[in-house]
């Protein structure tokens, strides 16, 4: 398939946001399947990820290696279950593929943490917090020096902007000027025990990337308008471009769109239970396509 139909296929709000309803529910079935996940995170990014791979992000699922493609790089790597699940309903594989491979002694494909040696579409494995916006910067230096027009994109959590490497490299970007580089941060303001507000204060974000030489666009990231009016005002690809990188300020919820998940620091991490993944998936079919 053609990477520029495939962005075509999905051109309205409306199929996005039905979209974004059946990968949630894709999700919490595979999460109780594989019985371990990162849900609150996972389901705060579903929107921001749609966008991307359903219209905006050259990409091909029938060739993920495609030269030409963007890098999509989600550092916060303990969400990769939300990145298989799209995977799936892209047709590169099934989910009883994915159970069955999932953290298996000898045959392991997926696991918690993405990993590139055994997924084809994972451009970076990620898990250790603080990697990769700075692998970001060198695809996107890389790209210049090889003139290749692809677009590098990077996801981080809110609270993984704790670690330091993370502001080297927004720095080293600001001082390269790439204009081929977008930064997104998944604000769902919680982390692993607490906010991120009492863990490490971040404010003022948009102040600070600003002043390490990003141009910001903040939205609610959990809205489509809004998802798809910062992607679409994201510079032409231009690999040659000196200009200020972007970075996408996505204020999010943790748990979106589950009731008894929603802001609650407790679904960081772990499984969920036959009765609990029942009453989540009540709860997004009650809650419909608008969300």
């Amino acid at each position: 398939m053609n990477a520029e139909r495939l962005t075509k296929e999905m051109l309205s709000v409306e199929q996005l946001e039905e979209k974004c309803l059946k990968i949630r529910k894709d999700l919490i079935h595979f999460i109780y399947r594989i019985g371990m996940g990162h849900l609150g995170g996972e389901l705060s990014m579903v929107e921001l990820a749609v966008g991307l791979y359903y219209k905006y992000m050259n990409y091909d699922p029938k060739n993920p290696k495609w030269e030409e493609r963007d890098r999509f790089i989600l550092s916060k790597g303990h969400c990769s279950e939300t990145l298989y699940t799209i995977f799936a309903d892209l047709g590169m594989y099934t989910q009883d593929y994915m159970v069955e491979h999932f953290e298996t002694l000898e045959t392991a494909k997926f696991g918690m943490h993405c990993n590139r040696k055994y997924v084809p579409a994972i451009e970076v494995s990620a898990g250790s917090l603080g990697h990769g916006l700075p692998i970001a910067v060198g695809m996107a230096l890389g790209a210049r020096r090889l003139g290749q027009n692809w677009r590098t994109i990077v996801m981080v959590g809110d609270g993984e902007l704790n670690e330091g490497t993370n502001w080297e490299a927004l720095m080293a970007a600001g001082q390269f000027r790439l204009g081929n580089l977008v930064g997104i941060v998944d604000r769902n303001h919680l982390q692993m025990t607490t906010s991120t507000k009492e863990g490490m204060d971040i404010d003022p974000l948009d102040k600070k990337l600003e002043a390490f030489g990003w141009d910001v666009i903040e939205i609610d990231g959990n809205d489509m308008v809004q998802v798809c009016k910062a992607y679409e005002s994201l510079p032409p690809r231009d690999c040659h471009a000196k200009r200020r990188p972007v970075f996408i300020i996505a204020n999010t919820v943790k748990g979106k769109c589950v009731d008894f998940m929603e802001n609650n620091v407790n679904w960081h991490g772990g499984g969920i239970a036959m009765a609990q993944r029942d009453q989540a998936i009540a709860c997004l079919e009650s809650k419909g396509r608008r969300i």
